[in-house]
């Protein structure tokens, strides 16, 4: 999701000095993956989405282990139990085994959104030139609250209390750790020139998985340790 454009500078964001992003593994590109957008992580299993279906991915083998024929365009979660995945201008809850489209509801962006996560009862979805991500209801798709960034936002993740959000701006991509509260920027990963940041999902531990866009390939980054 690279663009020409740069978004504005808030002085009012402190920003801390960025440290270069450890790359650990690349996967792909595969051959009916032309694109990866939203990721999220099942607890085993890294699941990309990929424009024209969702494919789950086996981090040790690299192997794509399972397809889901369904609109995938941008963001992805998982909740413990069923696959949430933005298409076009609403978010489909999707069963897993079957891919069965459970319900649906109204992306807060109507259109415009970028990542998705899961986290404490809600759905958090970035927006990408709005540079904000909104917690909303996930049986309603009605927003609860937002929190403003000053970079075009793509993926979004929690994991242990800490909120992560990627950047993409031309060939400057980060994973950046930001103050769930006022937005402030805690942390920045900065990945190496064209390696952008299209979606990003913990997995719950040591690992950032970072879908790369149009290069059809998911990078395995390393969390930086407390």
């Amino acid at each position: 999701m690279p663009s020409s454009e740069t978004s504005p500078r808030d002085p009012g964001f402190d920003e801390p000095p960025a440290r270069a992003a450890e790359i650990v593994r690349e996967y792909g590109p595969y051959p009916d993956v032309s694109t990866v957008a939203g990721v999220t992580h099942d607890g085993r299993r890294v699941w990309a989405a990929a424009g024209v279906r969702m494919v789950a991915i086996e981090p040790s083998s690299g192997e794509i282990t399972q397809r889901i024929e369904r609109p995938a365009d941008a963001g992805t979660a998982f909740d413990g139990k069923h696959l949430w995945q933005i298409a076009e201008a609403r978010i489909d809850k999707i069963d897993p085994a079957t891919g069965k489209v459970l319900a649906t509801i109204p992306a807060p962006g109507a259109g415009r959104d970028s990542g998705l996560a899961w986290a404490e009862g809600s759905l958090w979805v970035g927006q990408y030139r709005d540079r904000r991500i909104h917690q909303i209801d996930p049986q309603t798709g009605a927003i609860r609250r937002t929190i403003e960034s000053n970079r075009f936002v793509t993926g979004v993740t929690w994991v242990d209390g800490e909120l992560w959000h990627g950047t993409w701006e031309g060939e400057e991509s980060e994973v950046r750790r930001i103050d769930p509260a006022s937005g402030a920027v805690l942390e920045r990963l900065q990945m190496p020139a064209g390696a952008g940041v299209s979606g990003v999902e913990s997995d719950g531990a040591d690992l950032f998985y970072c879908g790369g866009g149009d290069s059809g390939k998911l990078r395995a980054v390393r969390r930086p340790k407390r």
